[in-house]
């Protein structure tokens, strides 16, 4: 019953960071701009498109795949790793679960193992890519060599949300890990030898022994 709550959690818990991942991968919110001209006009930047707000916002995709800088291209590639790995990792986990008894516990366990380490991976490739734009944004906006009239980018919504999809990714996959390594072995497996052997010598303590040949002679 605890193995059973322990994989629960760990499958809504992933679940809902590999929601929150897909998110940050498709909302044009991971750079804000604020323009001191105009507080009305805010700009937005993502991994696919920009937006403009002004009462109503307005996104354009990008031109030119070659004219992005480097993070937001590696950020696409590894996004969309991220939410390839989680999807499979999903379905490996369901599979080693005790809610579909489809397979032999070895395997369940198995399965179970490989979708927590994918739901693992799916966090890292999460955690990467918002870090690395979170950093340079950070560089940008402290560079000397930028002049103060020239607005700087903020951070935007979307890194936040990648941050929190990285945490319960890998928070569910190790719950996941955990509760596969504590399922029950089948029945029929083989023990140990020692514990073996152990059993047989009790047994043989216990069976009465035969009476002597010469136990009627009287001496």
């Amino acid at each position: 019953m605890c193995v059973t709550a322990v994989q629960l959690s760990g499958l809504l818990v992933s679940l809902f960071g590999w929601v929150l991942s897909c998110v940050t991968t498709y909302v044009p919110l991971w750079k804000s701009l604020n323009l001191e001209l105009n507080d009305l006009e805010i700009w937005n930047m993502g991994l696919w498109q920009t937006c403009v707000s002004q009462m109503v916002m307005q996104c354009e995709n990008y031109a030119s795949l070659l004219a992005l800088p480097l993070e937001i291209k590696i950020s696409r590639v590894l996004m969309v790793t991220s939410n390839g790995l989680g999807f499979l990792a999903f379905s490996l986990a369901l599979l080693g679960s005790d809610f579909l008894k489809t397979s032999d516990p070895r395997q369940r366990r198995s399965l179970g193992i490989m979708g927590g380490i994918l739901f693992c991976l799916s966090g890292l490739t999460t955690l990467v890519p918002v870090s690395w734009v979170a950093y340079n944004t950070v560089q940008d906006f402290w560079d000397q060599t930028i002049p103060d009239v020239v607005p700087r980018w903020e951070f935007g919504e979307a890194l936040f949300l990648g941050w929190f999809a990285a945490f319960f990714l890998l928070l569910g996959g190790c719950l996941v890990i955990a509760a596969a390594c504590f399922l029950k072995t089948p029945k029929g497996s083989k023990r140990p030898a020692i514990c073996h052997k152990a059993e047989v010598d009790t047994l043989a303590t216990q069976r009465p022994q035969p009476p002597p040949k010469n136990a009627d002679l009287v001496i």
